[in-house]
This record gives structure tokens, sequence and C-alpha cells, in this order.
């Protein structure tokens, strides 16, 4: 519960593995588990790792002088007593992994109630934010001077910071921010001095060995300051993304798994994204363990789960040029658990979970985004909005319009799915069952059967590489929430891109399977119609002996197609 009158501070970490712990599974951990479970919390976000440069040498950090460390703000002190976070001190939220890991590694954990602070308007950026990405990529150097004052000395190194540390830092072309911190109320030492805090960050260009040494020269009634530099190397966004994974790893409510090399893909996480209006939204992260590789975003369409991607994705990978790239897939909302959010379900809204995903991964643009059906009209939609995001997009079977009917036509399909009363104990969004699950109303066999039939062309069902894919398609439908369901497809109901079309600069394409009733006359309009205004054409691709999930019918077909346009960029 936040407090009625909160007070600033700053989670301030240092950390040196000992002998026994291996760097890939101390970053692992901390990347994965430790960081993400922090800056996932309201009171705290941000969070940063910092290595020190003042070493003589790399990883030649020791107890006294440890190499990392770690800094959250917090914007209300308070929280820390709270349950959210006590519930990550402890087990079950304190994994035994961590425990492990922990046991090896020296710890100096502070909490510090903020004192004041200066500000460089002209080159301070809030490195989390997103509009500040690329600053963030080129980094931030650090240097912190820690005191151990009796209570009476607080005030004359806060005179010294006003008369001698500020006029000195303004000086200084690439300083960004000075700030000062103090031993919390929450945690007073036992006795009873108080540890102080000096922090000063610069740009990147910055030389620590050049700036003044007055900086770390409190009044010589002050014992043994200890100066150190770093510089910035992770930043948490809201969500575990380092795919370097040694081991796999689950944490303690389930929300968030590591699988280590899962062939042919590389690493995966799955965790889930909360977006700003509460929805959780479930995804799959892997591929490329690079943390600046490429980001590929596959949408799904109604009522599946991102499994229709699987085959797409073995032939995709299959190709060495492809390799590069990170993968993303999620499950949008019309699938996730409810979460009581009452904003209306648009496409708009859709698209901004996009935006959102890529936020809490930290990915500045991605290099492609590919969806189909109401993902693809997402896809569209996302492109066309946020082009600074999306590098190119490929929008399959779907249109730029909703068409006329489309409420009136989903309605009906709802009221079948309605009509058969369908109930099962689920226990995932992915069809599981469990008898300790309740209850709750699904889509059910007749719609599941009816929408399977009008998605993929007869001759499939002739096919025995692709009948038991229209199965398990046909289990995702099956096991669809029906009130999900019927509150997601209210994206279809009212719609249209079509005034964006023509002054779009980007890069986009249009596929659609041919025998997808009318789309694919309408889709190879669209493409002639994107970026008409600057006399451009997109790609459009027609693939025979598919309906309206390509991607399962002829994944290599649309494997291929999707690498080669990114390629081509």
């Amino acid at each position: 519960m936040a407090s009625s009158s909160p007070i600033r501070g700053l989670l301030f970490v240092t950390m040196q593995p000992k002998e026994t712990l291996s760097l890939d599974l101390f970053h692992d951990w901390y990347n994965n588990e430790h960081g993400p479970n922090r800056t996932r919390l309201s009171f705290m976000p941000n969070g940063f790792r910092y290595r020190a440069t003042d070493l003589p040498a790399p990883n030649a950090g020791t107890r006294a002088d440890p190499e990392f460390l770690a800094i959250y703000d917090a914007t209300d002190m308070h929280q820390f007593t709270e349950q959210p976070y006590q519930y990550l001190r402890a087990p079950p939220g304190k994994t035994q992994r961590e425990i492990d890991v922990m046991a090896q590694i020296w710890v100096d954990r502070l909490t510090l109630d903020f004192v004041g602070e200066r500000i460089n308007d002209k080159t301070f950026v809030k490195l989390e934010a997103p509009e500040h990405f690329r600053e963030n990529e080129q980094g931030n150097v650090l240097t912190t001077l820690r005191l151990l004052l009796a209570p009476e000395q607080v005030s004359i190194v806060e005179d010294w910071i006003q008369t001698t540390v500020l006029p000195t830092v303004q000086d200084i072309p690439g300083w960004r921010r000075t700030s000062w911190f103090k031993t919390s109320y929450l945690e007073p030492r036992q006795d009873g001095k108080v540890d102080f805090v000096l922090i000063n960050e610069y740009t990147p260009s910055t030389d620590p060995k050049a700036l003044p040494s007055t900086l770390n020269a409190p009044p010589s009634d002050i014992s043994e300051p200890k100066a150190r530099t770093y510089e910035l190397f992770y930043t948490f966004g809201t969500a575990a993304r380092h795919l370097a994974i040694v081991a796999p790893w689950a944490s303690a409510d389930g929300v968030t798994k590591t699988l280590p090399k899962v062939s042919p893909y590389g690493s995966a996480i799955e965790s889930t994204v909360t977006t700003r209006d509460g929805a959780v939204l479930p995804f799959r992260l892997e591929g490329n363990s690079d943390p600046n590789a490429p980001v590929l975003v596959l949408v799904n369409s109604v009522l599946t789960t991102w499994g229709i991607w699987d085959a797409f994705l073995t032939h995709f990978f299959s190709r060495p040029q492809n390799q590069k790239y990170r993968v993303l897939r999620f499950l949008a909302r019309g699938r996730v658990i409810p979460s009581g959010t009452i904003s209306p379900v648009t496409v708009d809204l859709q698209a901004s979970d996009v935006i959102q995903l890529l936020d809490a991964l930290r990915v500045p643009q991605a290099a492609g985004l590919v969806g189909v059906s109401m993902g693809g009209v997402t896809a569209l939609a996302t492109g066309l909005k946020y082009p600074s995001r999306i590098k190119a997009f490929v929008a399959c079977d779907t249109s730029a319009k909703s068409p006329a009917g489309n409420k009136d036509t989903w309605g009906q399909r709802i009221a079948v799915a309605e009509k058969e009363g369908t109930t099962l104990r689920l226990a995932s969004l992915f069809g599981d069952e469990s008898s300790d699950a309740s209850p709750q109303a699904v889509v059910g066999e007749e719609l599941a059967e009816m929408t399977v039939r009008r998605w993929f062309v007869p001759e499939s069902y002739d096919n025995p590489e692709v009948v038991p894919e229209i199965a398990r398609v046909k289990r995702m439908v099956y096991t669809n929430s029906l009130p999900e369901f019927s509150r997601g497809v209210e994206t279809l109901f009212n719609y249209d891109y079509t005034g964006l079309l023509a002054g779009y600069k980007g890069r986009g394409a249009f596929l659609v399977g041919a025998g997808d009733g009318v789309l694919p006359k309408g889709m190879e309009k669209l493409s002639k119609e994107l970026g008409s205004a600057e006399g451009k054409t997109a790609a459009f691709k027609l693939v025979e002996g598919a309906g309206h999930l390509p991607m399962v019918e002829k994944p290599k077909e649309v494997a291929d197609f999707v690498g080669d346009f990114l390629s081509a960029a």
C-alpha cells in the first residue's frame, strides 16, 4: 500500500561473485530473476547495473572493491516493508537458486533515503525511458563517494556538497546529475552512524581520471571516504530478457521460466508483461543470445496461441542468415486471463500492447513485425502509427478497414458458442486441463469446427503433414475462454487505417493465402496503396494451397518470404 507522504530513495547494492560462482550463472540469475522481480514492482521505476572501471583489470574485483553495482530508484521507501517486496526476500519468493547463488556473492546492500540533487537540464535524460533508448545504449559514467558519518557530520557534508561539489561539477562538460542519499529511516545502523552516498553522473565521453580530485575530498574530519567509478552495462525493463541462459529455472509463482538451448531456436524465456491498464500478456522470447540481436515480433490471430508459428519458426531458423534474430511471441487480448481491465478492446489498443511489450523488453525498434488475421491488422496499425519502433511489417490475411457487418458476423459466432455451453477446468491458456481448476466457459466444439473449416483449404485435410496442425489449431480455438473471446473480438468490429496507407514512408508487405475468400484481391490492392504518396508499392505474396493461416499450412513458403523481406531492408 502506498504511503500518504512517500519518501523517495535508492536501493544501492555492491556485489562481488566469489570464485566458486561462474559469471554466466551470476548474470543469468541477476538479469532474469533478481532484477526483473524488483522492477516489476510499482515503486521501483528503474534498475541499472554498473561495472567498476577503477580496477586493475577486468574481473579483478575483491570483497573490498566489488566489481558490480546495482541501483534502483524507489518512489516510496515504505513499500520496502510491504508484502510484494518482502515476498521476494524469503522463500518461496526467494527461490532455492537465488539462495544458492547469493551464498556465493559478497553483497553489501543499502537502503537510502533521498537527500538532494542537482540536474543538468542540457545533458540529463531518464535512461530507463523508452524515448531515451539510444542514449542508454551509449552509456553512462557514474562516480560514487561513500562516507560513514556521525549524525552531526551529515550537515557538514551537505554544506561541502553545496559549496564545493556542485560549483565544480557544473563546469564539467559531460556532467548530467549529482544526487546524495543517507541511511534510510527503514533500516538504521545498529551503531547509530549514517551511511552517506554521493553520486555523480556523466555522459559516456567523460574520463573519470580527468575529474577534479576535490569531488572525492570531503572535509578533513571525515575519515575513510570510499570513491569508486563505474560504467553502465545493463538496464532492466519490467520483464526478463537475458537469453544467455545457463540452466532451466522457474519462478515460485510459475510466471517466469527460462529454457536453455531449446532447439532449433536457441534459448527461450516465458513470462508476462503487465500493460498500463492492467492486462497481463504472456510472452515467449527466444533465439539469439546477443542482447542487441534484432527482434522479430509475431502476432497471432484471434482464438489461437503463439503455437501457430511453431512450424514457421522451424523453417525460419533453419536458414543461417535468420539465426541472428530474437523472436517475440505473445498472447493478445482475447486469449489472456481476465484482468478486470475496462479499456475498450480496439486495434489501437492491441498496437499499443505491442509497443508496451517492446518497452518492457527494452527493444528500441523491432526489426520486423508479422501478424495474421486480427494480428495482421495489429501489425499494420502498429507499423503505421509507430513507424520509429517498427522497421518493417508483414500483414497477413487481413484488411485495412473492418468489413461492413463484422460486428453482426462475430456476434453470431459468439452465440453459437454460448448456445453450446461447454465448460472446461483449464489450468493454462494453452488448453491444459486440471481437476483442481475451476470450470469456465470456453468456445467449444461447434464453433471450433466451423472456424477451422473456414480457415483451412479443403486439400489441407488430405495432407498428412497438415492434418495434425489443423487438429492443434482446433484445440486452441476450442479451449479459448468464451468471455475473453467475446471481449477480444471487439478488436475487429470497427477500424479503418486506409487514410494512413498512402503517406507511409517505411517498409511494409502483404501476404495472404490464395484460398482465403476475397482477401487476396483486397490485399493486393493494399500493396499498391501503401506508400503510394511517395510513388512506392509494397511487396505482395499470394500463398497457393493456403487459407487464413498460411504459416500453418505453408510454413516454409511464409518463412522464406519473411526472411527474404527482412534481409532486403
